[in-house]
């Protein structure tokens, strides 16, 4: 089944119950769980967060940083470091 032909399945059973509160309520709590349960990008194991501060040490240790220049925002220090903000 398409992405399409579940959307239109999804508003017609939506139609179904549109006028009883009850189930609507039952659907309003059911989608904020699934929406919840969406991946994160940003999570990581305490391994992968442990392994990134040693690479970040390393490259401190080899002077391999960037400091914000007096007056200059952190949006534009990334942005000059060729980060897209």
């Amino acid at each position: 089944m398409t992405t399409m032909e579940l959307n239109a399945q999804i508003w017609r059973n939506m139609a179904e119950i549109a006028d009883n509160e009850t189930l609507m309520r039952q659907l309003a709590k059911y989608l904020k769980k699934l929406v919840a349960k969406k991946d994160d990008p940003t999570l990581m194991t305490k391994e992968e967060f442990f392994a990134r501060v040693d690479r970040a040490e390393e490259q401190y240790a080899r002077g391999e940083y960037t400091t914000q220049l007096p007056g200059e925002s952190l949006s534009d220090m990334l942005k000059r470091c060729g980060y897209a903000v």
